[in-house]
């Protein structure tokens, strides 16, 4: 009889481990979870699976991107970089996933900033922390006023500090 409810008391730990876990991991980034464009196959899309990937990333950026805002739509400048099937994966990742406001990368860079206390990011949480700082970055450089341009620049320089200190902790 007792092997059983340790059994039971066993099993029931570490389905509240693996909940609180998952529960952890979804609210840093709340829309990989939910479908977007009508199929299951881009719930929670990771681009860089390989060195290779890494490579076309470093190549997308350098060749030009623009990442949307309220009227415009993701553009790779080089075409046959934007004809590629991973483009569209980084696609849905900077248009459905990546958050746009100032308020939401604020909101991002509190829970990374308790996040990263407790422990290392999983690798697509890292990923798309690189990518909001990109589009933080641009925002930086198009900020039309001084106070925007700061405010901007002021998230920038968090979720820059995240990354390091999420770099030294590996």
């Amino acid at each position: 009889m007792a092997p059983r409810w340790f059994l039971i008391f066993t099993v029931l730990q570490c389905d509240l481990f693996i909940c609180s876990t998952h529960h952890q991991y979804r609210a840093l980034y709340p829309a990989t979870h939910r479908v977007r464009r009508g199929t299951a196959a881009l719930i929670n899309p990771v681009f860089q699976r390989s060195i290779k990937d890494v490579n076309l990333l470093y190549e997308i950026l350098h060749s030009g991107l623009d990442f949307p805002d309220d009227h415009d739509t993701f553009h790779v400048h080089d075409h046959e970089l934007a004809s590629l099937r991973q483009t569209r994966t980084l696609e849905v990742i900077c248009e459905d996933i990546l958050p746009k406001k100032l308020s939401e990368i604020r909101r991002l860079t509190s829970a990374l900033a308790q996040h990263v206390n407790a422990t290392t990011l999983r690798q697509e949480d890292f990923e798309r922390t690189l990518l909001t700082m990109v589009y933080t970055a641009r925002h930086v450089a198009h900020a039309t006023s001084h106070h925007q341009r700061d405010l901007w620049a002021e998230s920038l320089v968090d979720l820059y500090r995240i990354v390091k200190r999420d770099l030294a902790a590996k």
